[in-house]
């Protein structure tokens, strides 16, 4: 993973073998598909922004067969929007307990614990990841969170750590000049 670890950090051969085996990534929202602030507009509608780096790097990991999902404890329609505009399919919002939402999926696409791969980075995130193959927390994390996280993003959360996960799992599984040999010219 030595192109890996120029583009963002050196990874140990424990989290690359968790990696090669991940076929479910779950994903929170606030805090890492966005910055983690919440902008409400004079007519009460909720504004997000979310990166297009961390789309692009979804599609490419749904492009190799990797299942995609999120789990976020509020409920928003460009959420819902943004996600479907991406193709993921497994949208659970309004969660507070976001281990119902991972139960749901795991029985739903039949994979083990061993192949889910979870990015979070606060204390809601906890009992997910304490589950799961490969836990995941962003830079800008709860330093709980980071704590019991076998991967910690280089990248804040909103500011493409997703896509940063997603090089990791795609590198891992397919090697290192798959991503640069079958993903130039798409977009999101």
């Amino acid at each position: 993973m030595e192109r890996f670890a120029t583009w963002y950090q050196k990874v140990s051969t424990d989290v690359t073998t968790r990696a090669q085996h991940i076929k479910l990534l779950i994903c929170d929202i606030d805090g890492v598909f966005s910055d983690g602030s919440v902008y409400m507009a004079n007519n009460g509608e909720e504004l997000k922004a979310f990166n297009t780096k961390d789309g692009f790097g979804l599609k490419s990991l749904m492009n190799i067969g990797c299942e995609v999902a999120v789990i976020t404890g509020r409920s928003s329609k460009i959420v819902e929007d943004r996600m479907t505009s991406l193709g993921v399919k497994y949208i659970y919002q309004g969660m507070e307990t976001k281990l119902i939402g991972y139960e749901k999926l795991c029985k739903e696409l039949s994979v083990t614990p061993s192949q889910v791969a979870f990015i979070g980075d606060d204390f809601p995130d906890v009992p997910v990841m304490k589950k799961v193959g490969l836990a995941v927390s962003v830079a800008d994390g709860h330093p709980y969170v980071k704590e019991i996280a076998h991967y910690c993003t280089v990248t804040h959360g909103g500011k493409g750590a997703v896509r940063e996960l997603t090089d990791l799992l795609t590198m891992a599984q397919k090697g290192e000049t798959f991503i640069t040999s079958h993903f130039e010219g798409s977009s999101t």
